[in-house]
């Protein structure tokens, strides 16, 4: 309740009329002055001489009864003076009144902006704030209220005294309701982050929700001009469709459902709708890869089919050559990748099937699959081949890898003792143990079928035991060594 409204429930036996400042008030007529004008003023004075003697003294001592226009009687300037002075008590108080008034009206508004966006612990605090702000107000209203129905300034027998009092009392409750409104200014100054923040998202929330408007449909039309080039795009008709209830809860308002699940709510299906809108844009440029990807997969198994048949001489010749720890890893290769290029066959077909069908996702997770088989297939045929290649390499000149090695080895060695009289143990032991490692495969050279494969790998091995050694020392000095 407003402090108005408190000021007109407080004195219900009362007709309310609103304040008009002293200043302003319309003076009293004249007795003897209405609306007759001057033709009444001659018949008053044509009165006043037919009448009796002593009744014309009665009468000439009338004007000074009722001078000023009312019906009070004259007491003195002391009691004029205490009655002026209470007056203005009474207007200041009633300034202070509406004034206090207005600052609350204009600050629930506030608060109601505030509750109607957030709902954190600060608004919550911020509106129990306000109710007990409000029982302040109520109390200095009912304070202002009674010293006003208590004494009646308008009385012909206003004594001085009585009128000091109204004025003490009128002044009191005037300065109570200016410290409420000292506390309610600076309570509203508190509130500026909070409603700043609540102001930003209500100014937010009529352009999200057309946005989201917009976007469906943006969608909707997207997906019509799809269908129009006989395409089908069922699954992005769903989703589009199951935006529809989304929308109707945008419609209702946030009145209904809240400004934060409103602003959510908007973002939400401007963006789900952007993405329908944008994969059936791309939805046409999608079935001609897809087109081209069953093209170049089925050319690239036929090519796979020819190379896995070059993979059993290869191991012949391995077999022939070489000990059999270098090969024999190698043995299922053939059998492997012919199964395995029937399978890609076999989901060719099905991806073809389901593009046919316009069945666009289906058809690109086959298509994956295809991918990943016959890479599989050119890793396991290529193998052959690359290991064939290595151990002819190595077996006309293993000293290649061995001197490969070493030069890992010293230069690993040599940034270990940089700056150090001694090196950290944790740096040489793995650089001492990858020496003794190379020299012992150096040593499966000997004899009469070396195992080649063997001594690669186990180089390899030693390495990248280097090489993480280095990679350790680097980051321990910070990457300047």
């Amino acid at each position: 309740m407003t402090a108005r409204e408190r000021e007109v429930t407080a004195t219900p036996s009362q007709p309310y009329t609103p304040f008009v400042p002293c200043a302003q008030q319309v003076p009293r007529p004249r007795a003897g002055f209405g609306p007759t004008g001057a033709r009444g003023a001659g018949r008053d004075l044509l009165a006043l001489v037919l009448l009796p003697l002593p009744l014309l003294a009665v009468a000439l001592t009338l004007p000074a009864a009722f001078a000023g226009g009312g019906t009070r009687r004259w007491f003195g300037g002391r009691s004029e003076s205490q009655r002026a002075e209470a007056q203005a008590a009474k207007d200041a108080a009633a300034a202070a009144f509406y004034e206090l008034d207005t600052a609350q009206r204009d600050l629930r508004i506030s608060i109601e902006t505030i509750t109607a966006v957030d709902d954190s612990p600060a608004a919550r605090r911020a509106v129990s704030d306000f109710d007990a702000l409000g029982r302040r107000i109520d109390e200095a209203s009912r304070t202002y209220i009674g010293a006003v129905d208590a004494h009646d300034l308008d009385r012909d027998d206003l004594e001085a005294s009585v009128a000091a009092h109204a004025r003490t009392e009128l002044t009191k409750a005037k300065d109570e309701l200016a410290r409420v409104k000292q506390e309610l200014d600076r309570f509203e100054q508190g509130l500026g982050p909070l409603l700043g923040k609540a102001e930003t998202q209500l100014a937010r929330l009529a352009p999200a929700v057309e946005r989201a408007r917009q976007s469906l449909l943006a969608a909707s039309n997207a997906l019509d001009a799809v269908r129009g080039t006989k395409l089908k795009a069922d699954d992005l008709a769903a989703r589009l469709a199951a935006l529809a209830p989304e929308l109707t809860k945008l419609n209702q308002g946030a009145g209904q459902h809240g400004v934060p699940e409103t602003l959510e709510r908007a973002d939400r299906v401007a963006r789900d709708a952007e993405a329908v809108r944008a994969e059936a844009e791309r939805l046409p440029e999608r079935a001609a890869e897809i087109d081209r990807r069953l093209v170049s997969l089925r050319t690239r198994a036929q090519a796979l089919t020819t190379r896995s048949g070059q993979v059993e001489p290869v191991l012949s010749e391995l077999r022939r050559r070489f000990s059999a720890s270098c090969w024999q890893d190698l043995q299922h290769v053939p059998d492997q990748s012919a199964e395995t290029v029937r399978q890609a066959e076999r989901k060719l077909g099905e991806a073809r099937t389901a593009r046919d069908e316009q069945r666009w996702a289906d058809a690109t997770s086959l298509l994956s699959t295809v991918r990943a088989l016959l890479n599989t297939t050119d890793e396991a045929v290529s193998a052959a081949g690359d290991r064939l290649r290595r151990l002819n390499e190595v077996s006309k000149d293993p000293q290649r890898e061995i001197d490969r090695t070493r030069f890992a080895i010293r230069d690993a060695q040599r940034l270990a003792m940089s700056g150090r009289n001694t090196p950290d143990p944790q740096h040489a032991r793995p650089l001492d143990d990858s020496v003794a490692r190379l020299e012992r495969a150096i040593g499966t050279l000997e004899g009469r079928h070396p195992d080649y494969w063997h001594f690669l790998t186990e180089l390899e091995g030693v390495r990248g035991t280097v090489g993480r050694v280095v990679s350790q020392i680097r980051e321990e000095r910070g990457g300047g060594a």
